[in-house]
């Protein structure tokens, strides 16, 4: 039997233009995540292409190749196509500002956001549907490459997992809406591969933040 070690990179930039960055924070976090599993010896390292993912697999100790099949949805793409005037960064910052609490405001937009990107409307390069088939094809992928007993970690995003999770617990995609905003920043999820397939084991740990270095964002 082999394990894979899903993990969300470490809390990026929220709020900022480039998100796609870690925040002092979630740089302290990816350190965190290395003591935690140094003792792990996995034959196989994998990340996303975002940058953010790659930032966390290198200060959690690790060289990582690329597979861009765990790469996050386009989340601005989503948000444009549900509120077009947010194309405008600072539009978007002005009008969640107005509200008085922000965060709260962006969480509730972003949910409607995603609600009409899985309800299969228009206006996205990459359906709700394609997005977690292609999750769960990177997994398949790295688990066809793991001989009996080997391990691998994977630096991916909250979505992807969520994705992953929400399949191999249900059959299908109806829990990732309730998976995806809980999912933590170096959370660690684990599936293992065998005889009857992949099996979720555990999701979400993060026990190694303590509270902290707990963050969602």
């Amino acid at each position: 039997m082999a394990a894979i070690y899903l993990v969300r990179h470490a809390q990026a930039s929220f709020g900022a233009r480039d998100y796609d960055k870690l925040s002092a924070l979630g740089e302290q976090q990816a350190a965190r995540l290395g003591q935690t599993l140094a003792e792990v010896q996995p034959a196989l390292v994998v990340s996303g292409s975002m940058r953010r993912h790659q930032q966390t697999a290198t200060l959690a100790g690790f060289t990582a190749e690329v597979d861009a099949g765990y790469d996050e949805f386009d989340h601005q793409e989503v948000i444009v196509a549900h509120k077009p005037a947010y194309r405008n960064h600072a539009v978007m910052v002005a009008e969640l500002a107005r509200t008085g609490h922000p965060q709260r405001a962006f969480q509730t937009m972003f949910t409607a956001a995603t609600d009409r990107w899985m309800s299969g409307a228009d206006g996205y390069s990459e359906t709700f549907e394609a997005f977690c088939e292609r999750s769960g094809a990177a997994v398949r992928r790295t688990a066809e490459r793991l001989g009996k007993g080997e391990s691998a970690v994977v630096f991916t995003s909250g979505g992807p997992i969520a994705a992953v999770v929400s399949r191999l617990l249900s059959g299908g995609d109806g829990l990732w809406p309730k998976l995806n905003p809980v999912t933590i920043n170096t959370a660690i999820t684990k599936v293992v591969s065998g005889r009857g397939g992949l099996t979720v084991v555990s999701y979400n740990e993060h026990v190694h933040l303590g509270t902290e270095l707990l963050s969602y964002r």
